[in-house]
């Protein structure tokens, strides 16, 4: 239990990151839709990449079907294709995906990865660098859904054994097997002292 007299991060809204895919693992995909119910008993806004498909489909689902607040941010080229989500609370179009992104920090007080591929690692490693360079203080979670980035986290720690990732940009990295632990960790993450020298355009 934390310290009542311990500072809470304001968190009325979350960017999650994951799959355009359903994959093979049911735990993951049901437990998808159980961030975004979670989400939505809490009160606090999802902001996603738009998507009806996959696991981005599930956690906008568990979302909706609780009476949550759902954005989806989704580039135009997406937009034309069959994969937009149409019953959001709110959609928003970008010109690109590099506008996607910055409009989903813009919108979100955090940011979780669920598990993906490619697209969600790239998600999660531009906001992690921002938050590197100083250029947010946001909380940034990982969600390791039936120990789904475990080789990841060992690879982020070999970083930090070789010498080419500090220990303190290391502590940007929240992880977690629950949605509920996971969440603890981002109210009470207090962000490392950095010195802004750049804006995010100019990542």
């Amino acid at each position: 239990m934390k310290n009542l007299e311990e500072s809470q991060n304001n968190i009325y809204s979350l960017a999650v990151f994951c799959a355009s895919s359903d994959g093979l693992d049911t735990k993951i995909y049901e437990d998808a839709y159980e961030v975004g119910a979670f989400l939505a008993k809490k009160e606090i806004e999802l902001i996603y990449g738009g998507s009806k498909l996959g696991l981005m489909g599930q956690v906008a689902k568990g979302a909706l079907f609780n009476n949550g607040k759902v954005t989806g941010v989704i580039p135009d080229f997406l937009k034309t294709k069959e994969v937009v989500h149409t019953g959001l609370t709110s959609l928003i179009t970008t010109k690109d995906m590099h506008e996607r992104k910055l409009k989903m920090h813009d919108l979100s007080e955090g940011f979780i990865a669920l598990p993906g591929g490619f697209g969600t690692l790239e998600e999660l490693f531009e906001i992690l660098t921002w938050g590197q360079l100083g250029l947010h203080k946001k909380p940034i979670g990982i969600l390791n859904i039936n120990g789904y980035y475990d080789d990841l986290i060992e690879l982020l720690h070999k970083m930090v054994r070789k010498g080419l990732l500090k220990e303190e940009n290391m502590n940007l990295v929240l992880v977690s097997e629950t949605m509920e632990s996971l969440f603890e960790k981002m109210l009470y993450f207090k962000p490392m002292p950095v010195p802004k020298w750049m804006n995010k355009n100019q990542t």
